[in-house]
Order: structure tokens, then C-alpha cells, then sequence
């Protein structure tokens, strides 16, 4: 080791003396100072830096070995040869590349051999600009290279400030409407299906005409012979909705829409024959129920009491049938209507479309569900030639760089002109599926459905009984409207935001 000064030790400790660490070090000859002598060799501890006004700084340290009042006092301008002892206490990469004090320390490997120190250093991404191009230089700091400071022999040259799409969201109201230029497109179109997503190239210059929050639906359409398609929809959406019956596929799921909506009806569209033993009611097409409410354990069975004129009948919830629900009204609905009466997921189909929208994408599409509700971070953009025809990018689902510019609007005397904005974006399979995982990051998972009717008669209710547990404890939770497609995972949401 190099000989060095007390002090320039001390700079290479790699944790302040208030940490709990200590350090521990050894000089490798022997050092005298004042009229004390430190052997070669001598293992010693630092406990603390004295400092006293008009007298050297000390290093007070414990001499390991003696009894506690064995302690050397070390002026910080002693020179010697000291070697680092091993310290027992482990530091994660994380802690070593983040920490100014570490990260040029030398380390090993714990529990591993290894027989050469290592020296961990980061390497970090310098994103820059060029006065002469617009893209954005991207180099590592390892690059070797010469750099000459010119700020003062180049004040008069201006360079564009990238801006990722969540950096404009922070920008001050008073920055819009600007016009901006695109520095870095979208390296991927894998989410949004509109015409305005390819368009989004380097150079091309867009109009933000506002950025900031905007409530959203996500819609979904029946899965069909086709496919099945997925819609982004504003809250400011202008056409009119029905309500569409749901269908149910067991009592069980009769339950569990009972407990979101009570006075649930619904009506037979499947015969049952009565199965003795095994408290099987006879229900013809065409009858009409009414949930009561939970009967509790009947015969060591789980069942929901509904009334059926003209007497009240008791259901196992295991039963397997089919039912659909019985609308005793034909209103129609905004969005904003929907979500002051109504819990997701909601079947729904459009009867008259948004007259602003020049081609709705939501025309000719028999049933839609409403699958989630959200506060998208939203940028107002359009296109400059054609600055009226509006359209609302969700800053956090694109990564694109833009930079604001000093080019004129692209209007006369300060007007801008009326926007008509296209509320309904497609989005694919890829968008639904992100947000769905992105959404159920921290949701349990979903419970189990209840067992068939098969394998339900192939036991007695009593042993039934104790496989299944109580459903009323764990299932309370579980999505309906199943229509000839498995259900997405989406947790309950209310639609408050769009009242």
C-alpha cells in the first residue's frame, strides 16, 4: 500500500462514523508520534475525530487486544502505511453503485470464492444534444472521450430541450398551446389502433392545446366469430347507452349479483327437473324470480331463498342453470348516468351514437361491457394543418420525446378554433391486458367457482358441504355476465368520477 497521511485515511472510510459500522484499520510498520509508539502491526479501531479550536485534528482510536482504556489519539498528519481490516458488515450493489463512499471501495464476493478484489463501478447513460441535429445522443459515461467547456464562445447557440410525454404533463398552464417537434417517435404502436398513432414521426410537429386529467371508461365487445375489441372512451362522449340483461349460469352467480344489486330478477330459460335427495327444485322457462335474500344452511346446503309466485322457493347455491335478468325499465344513458346508479361490470349497448364523430367506432357493435373505470393523465393534441380535428394521447401508455418550438400557431389573431375531439380511441389486446395487471398489481387472487352440477350429484350434500367452504365469506367478489367468453379480472369499481 502507498504510504499515506492519517487523514487521506480517513476520506477512504466507507461509512460516516455515525453509522453503526466501525473501522478498522492497521499500519503495516511503526509509526511514532508525540511520545507514544504504534507497533507494526497493531490492529486499531476508530471511535471517534477530535477536533479542538487552534490544535490538530486527532484520530481517536482503540488499540484491539487491551482493555477498553487502551486508546491512542492519532494526529491526521502522521504519516504511515495503513491497511483496511476486513469488515464483517455486507452491502447490497444497490447500496455500493448508489453510495459516492463505496463505490470505488474494493469488494468480495460473500460465501463464494474469489480470489481477486473487485472494484464496482457505475456506468451511467448520458442522454445530450447537438446544436446541428435534433436527435437525442445517447453514449455511456465509460466512453472515453475529450471534453472542452464552450458555454462562453457559444451563448448565442440554442439547443432543444426534450421533453418525455409525462414532462409535459408538469409543464405550467400558461406553456399552452405550442406547437411542438417530435425528437423520439414511438418506438412501438402495439396499443392504441387510431389513424392519427403512425403518424406520430420524427420531425412531425403536433399542437398541444392542453394537458391534464381526464376520466375514461375501458369497453369491451362481445367475443364473437372475429374478435373481440377494446375501446378507450372519454367522459365526454356523447351517444346514449342501454342497459343489457346479464346472464347467469348457476344460482351461485344469482348470489353474488344479489349482494351488488339487491332485488335482483331474473328468468328461467332452462328447464330443471326435480332431483330427490338432493333438494332440487322444478323450474320451467319462462318463471320469474326475485332474490330474497341468503337462506343460510338448508339440509347442510348453502341456498338463496326467491320468490316465485305464488310461493317463495328455496335454491342450492351449486344448482346449475341458466337465467337471464329481467329489466323493468328502457331508459337511455349517458356515461355520466350510468355511473351515478350503477356498479361494474355493466352490459350496455349503444342506441344512438355521438353525433360530433364524424365515424364512431362504436357503431354496429351488438353489446359492450363496461370492464373499468380510470383518471388518465391526457395531452389535447392536433395535427398542425388540420388544428381543429382534436385527439387526446395518454401521456403514461407512449414513450415519445417532443420539444417545444417558437413557430406560430397555426391560427389567425389569436383565436383558436372550436376542437372537436375524437372521444373514442380503439385500443388492443396488448393495452387490455397491461392495464388489467397494472391495475390487479396488489388485488388477491380470485377465488374458486363453485363446483358442477356433476360432480355435485356424485356426492352427498353433507360431504359437498365440507369441500366447498362457505361462499359467502370468499366469493363475494366474483365477476358476472360471462357471455360466451372467460372474464377479465377486474376488481369492482364505481364510476363516481364521471358524475
Amino acid at each position: 500500500m502507498n504510504r499515506l497521511i492519517a487523514a487521506k485515511m480517513v476520506t477512504l472510510m466507507p461509512v460516516t462514523l455515525e453509522s453503526s459500522s466501525s473501522f478498522t484499520f492497521t499500519s503495516c510498520s511503526k509509526i511514532a508520534f508525540e511520545n507514544l509508539t504504534v507497533g507494526a502491526g497493531t490492529v486499531l479501531t476508530v471511535l471517534s475525530i477530535e477536533r479542538k479550536e487552534g490544535k490538530e485534528d486527532k484520530l481517536r482510536c482503540k488499540v484491539q487486544g487491551h482493555h477498553e482504556a487502551a486508546e491512542v489519539a492519532i494526529p491526521l498528519s502522521v504519516r504511515g502505511q495503513f491497511a483496511e481490516c476486513e469488515q464483517e458488515e455486507c452491502f447490497t450493489l444497490q447500496q455500493i453503485l448508489s453510495s459516492p463512499l463505496l463505490n470505488s471501495r474494493r469488494f468480495r464476493f460473500i460465501g463464494k470464492k474469489c480470489d481477486r478484489p473487485l472494484v464496482l463501478t457505475p456506468v451511467y447513460q448520458v442522454h445530450a444534444l447537438m446544436n446541428l441535429r435534433k436527435e437525442i445522443l445517447k453514449f455511456p459515461s465509460s466512453l472515453e472521450v475529450d471534453v472542452v467547456d464552450v458555454t462562453e464562445d457559444c451563448k448565442d447557440v440554442t439547443f432543444e430541450k426534450p421533453l418525455s410525454l409525462t414532462e409535459v404533463l408538469s409543464e405550467p398552464k400558461e406553456s399552452f398551446p405550442v406547437v411542438v417537434n417530435i425528437l423520439e417517435p414511438p418506438k412501438s404502436f402495439s396499443l392504441l389502433k387510431c389513424n392519427w398513432m403512425p403518424q406520430l414521426s420524427l420531425h412531425q410537429h403536433l399542437v398541444f392545446h392542453k394537458a391534464g386529467t381526464t376520466g375514461m371508461v375501458i369497453l369491451s365487445s362481445m367475443k364473437n366469430r372475429k374478435t373481440q375489441k377494446y375501446f378507450l372512451v372519454s367522459d365526454i362522449y356523447g351517444g346514449r347507452f342501454r342497459r343489457q340483461p346479464r346472464e347467469f349460469n348457476s344460482v351461485y352467480e344469482l348470489y353474488v349479483a344479489s349482494l351488488q344489486a339487491p332485488g335482483l330478477r331474473v328468468s328461467v330459460t332452462k328447464n330443471s327437473k326435480e332431483v330427490e335427495g338432493e333438494g332440487l327444485p322444478v323450474l320451467s322457462v319462462g318463471e320469474q324470480l326475485e332474490v330474497v335474500c341468503h337462506a343460510g344452511k338448508s339440509e347442510s346446503v348453502e341456498a338463496l331463498l326467491c320468490q316465485r309466485l305464488p310461493e317463495p322457493v328455496i335454491l342450492p347455491l351449486y344448482m346449475q342453470n341458466h337465467f337471464v335478468e329481467v329489466l323493468t325499465e328502457n331508459r337511455k344513458y349517458s356515461l355520466k348516468d350510468l355511473g351515478k346508479k350503477f356498479s361494474l361490470p355493466l352490459d350496455i349497448k349503444v342506441v344512438s351514437l355521438d353525433p360530433k364523430l364524424q365515424n364512431d367506432p362504436l357503431a354496429g357493435l351488438p353489446c359492450l361491457r363496461i370492464e373499468s373505470t380510470l383518471f388518465e393523465p391526457t395531452i389535447l393534441a392536433s395535427f398542425p394543418h388540420s388544428p381543429e380535428y382534436c385527439f387526446e394521447i395518454p401521456a403514461q401508455w407512449i414513450s415519445m420525446h417532443v420539444s417545444f418550438t417558437t413557430e406560430p400557431l397555426p391560427w389567425h389573431d389569436n383565436q383558436p378554433p372550436t376542437c372537436h375531439v375524437e372521444s373514442v380511441t380503439e385500443v388492443t389486446n396488448t393495452f387490455f391486458y397491461e392495464f388489467c395487471k397494472r391495475d390487479n398489481t396488489d388485488a388477491p387472487p380470485p377465488p374458486r367457482p363453485p363446483k358442477s352440477y356433476n360432480d355435485t350429484c356424485k356426492q352427498k350434500p353433507r360431504e359437498h358441504q365440507s369441500q366447498r367452504g362457505s361462499p359467502t365469506e370468499s366469493l363475494a367478489n366474483l365477476t358476472l355476465n360471462v357471455k360466451k367468453r372467460p372474464q377479465a379480472m377486474l376488481p369492482e369499481v364505481s364510476m363516481d368520477f364521471i358524475q
